[in-house]
C-alpha cells in the first residue's frame, strides 16, 4: 500500500493541477464563442470519455502526464470528430481575433497562478505550525562555525528574508545558487538577542548535481527539546519550566529532539521525573510531575501543558488575501531566479526533476500531512504557470509569442515558419523531458 501512495499521490497533484491550467483555457475559450471539440487530461488511450450537449468531449487518458483544449479550426482532418453538430453562433478558432487568441493562451498560466493564491489563502486561513530552524551540530572549521554560529542558535533570516521553517530556510539559500558575495544570517540563541552573520561565498554550488546546501556550510537541522510556551495553570508551570528552556537530559536519559521530549512525558503520567536543562546559558535541574490526562481512545498519558518553538501563521478571511498574493509573488520570482540560472549554466539541469521524483515527494508530503501536500502543489502549480510562459512554440508562451508578432505585424506569422518553430518546441521540450526523466532514474540507482 505504501508503493501505491506514490502514484495516486502524483495522479491526484498533478492531475488536480493540469486540469485547473487546462480549465483556464476552456473558460477563456468559452467566452470568445469558439467551438471546443474536446478537453483532454492526459495523453493516450481515454479511460472515460463523455459529450456534454455544447458538443466537447471530456476525456481522461492513461497517461496523466499533461492535457489539451482543441477547438473547432485547430484539429487536424477527422482528429476529433462533431459530437454534435455545428451552431449558427459556433466560432472557428482560426476566425477568432488576436485579442482572443493571446486571452485564450495566457489563461492556462494565469489559472494556475490563481490556483496557487487559492491554496496559499487556505494555508494561512488555516494556518501550519512549523518547527523553528535551529542548527544541530555545527563544524567548528566551516564557514558557518568560524562566523560563529553554535549548535541550537535559530537562524531567523535569510538575506533579509524572514524564515521560520527549513523549507524556508533552504529556499532563501537556493536563491543564492551559482553566486559570489555573502550570504547574510541573522541567527539567535534560545531566549538571547539576535546577531548579524555573513558567510562568504564564491561561485557556491555553480554547475553542481543535487548540492546540500546545510551541509556545505558546515551545520545540520535539528528539531531540540527548547520550550517556546507554558500554558498557564499546567504541570509545567508548576513545577517551574519557563519558555526557553532547553531540555538536555530526563532521569539520565540525554534527550536530543522535541519528538523524544513529548514520547518520555506522555509515557509517565504523574509520575516524578528528574529533568535537566538549560536556561539562559546555566544548567539546572527539575523535578517535574506530568499529570495524566485520558486520550479519545480512552488511554492514559502525561501532559505538562507546554509548546514547542513552533511558528503559526493564521490569519482571518481577508488579511489571508495580500498574504497569499505576497508568497505567490515570492515564490514566482525564486522559480524565475533559478530558471535563469540554469540557463546561464549557474545552476545544473541534473537538478531538474521528473514525474519519479515528483511523485515521491508528492506521496512523503502526503503522508505528512495535508498542509505539506498543497504547499508542495503549490510550488509545483508556479512551475507549471511560469514554464508554459516560456517563449517555446508548443508551450502557451509560444502561442503567445505568435500572437504578439502578429498584433504588431498586422499579420498572422508564414505557416512554414510556424511549423519550423514548432519542430524545434517539439525537440526542446522533448529534449528537457528526457534530461528530467534522466535524472529521476539516475537519483534511483
Amino acid at each position: 500500500m505504501e508503493f501505491l501512495q506514490y502514484p495516486l499521490a502524483l495522479i491526484v497533484m498533478l492531475g488536480g493541477l493540469i486540469t485547473f491550467h487546462e480549465l483556464g483555457h476552456y473558460f477563456a475559450a468559452r467566452a470568445s464563442g469558439v467551438r471546443i471539440l474536446r478537453f483532454s487530461i492526459g495523453f493516450g488511450r481515454p479511460l472515460w470519455s463523455r459529450v456534454d450537449s455544447r458538443g466537447t468531449e471530456w476525456v481522461v487518458t492513461a497517461i496523466p502526464l499533461g492535457g489539451f483544449v482543441r477547438m473547432l479550426g485547430e484539429q487536424e482532418p477527422g482528429e476529433v470528430p462533431l459530437a454534435v453538430p455545428l451552431k449558427p453562433e459556433d466560432k472557428d478558432y482560426s476566425q477568432l481575433s488576436v485579442g482572443w487568441r493571446l486571452i485564450i493562451s495566457a489563461a492556462g498560466p494565469a489559472a494556475n497562478f490563481l490556483l496557487t493564491i487559492i491554496i496559499y489563502w487556505t494555508l494561512f486561513l488555516a494556518g501550519t505550525p512549523a518547527i523553528a530552524p535551529m542548527l544541530g551540530d555545527v563544524d567548528p572549521d566551516s564557514a558557518l562555525g568560524q562566523a560563529g554560529l553554535t549548535r541550537y542558535s535559530e537562524i531567523v533570516r535569510v538575506d533579509g528574508a524572514r524564515t521560520q521553517d527549513w523549507q524556508q530556510v533552504n529556499l532563501a539559500l537556493a536563491d543564492r545558487l551559482g553566486e559570489s558575495g555573502s550570504i547574510v544570517l541573522e541567527a539567535r540563541q534560545p531566549g538571547a538577542d539576535t546577531e548579524r552573520f555573513e558567510i562568504p561565498i564564491s561561485d557556491w554550488h555553480q554547475g553542481e548535481k543535487d548540492p546540500n546546501l546545510l551541509a556545505s556550510l558546515g551545520f545540520s537541522a535539528a528539531s531540540p527539546a527548547l520550550v517556546g510556551e507554558v500554558l498557564p495553570g499546567g504541570a509545567g508551570e508548576r513545577d517551574g519550566l519557563e519558555a526557553w528552556d532547553l531540555i538536555t537530559a530526563v532521569d539520565g536519559e540525554a534527550i536530543e529532539s522535541w519528538g523524544q521530549w513529548v514520547g518520555v512525558i506522555q509515557n509517565a503520567p504523574e509520575t516524578t521525573l528528574e529533568v535537566a536543562l538549560m536556561r539562559r546559558g546555566q544548567p539546572l535541574t527539575l523535578q517535574i510531575v506530568p499529570n495524566a490526562r485520558e486520550t479519545d481512545e480512552g488511554a492514559t498519558i502525561g501532559y505538562l501543558g507546554v509548546a514547542g518553538h513552533f511558528y503559526e501563521e493564521q490569519y482571518g478571511p481577508i488579511s489571508a488575501i495580500p498574504a497569499a498574493l505576497a508568497e505567490t509573488w515570492e515564490k514566482t520570482l525564486f522559480t524565475l531566479g533559478v530558471l535563469k540560472k540554469m540557463v546561464m549554466g549557474a545552476v545544473s539541469v541534473e537538478n531538474l526533476s521528473g514525474p519519479i521524483m515528483i511523485a515521491k515527494v508528492a506521496g512523503e508530503s502526503a503522508s505528512a500531512g495535508w498542509q505539506y501536500f498543497l504547499g508542495l502543489a503549490a510550488l509545483l502549480s508556479i512551475s507549471l504557470g511560469v514554464l508554459n510562459l516560456l517563449p517555446i512554440p508548443i508551450l502557451d508562451g509560444g502561442h503567445i509569442l505568435f500572437s504578439l508578432v502578429e498584433l504588431f505585424r498586422g499579420k498572422p506569422v508564414p505557416e512554414k515558419v510556424q511549423i519550423m518553430a514548432t519542430q524545434v518546441g517539439l525537440v526542446l521540450v522533448g529534449g528537457l523531458m528526457i534530461i528530467a526523466l534522466y535524472n529521476d532514474l539516475t537519483r534511483l540507482i
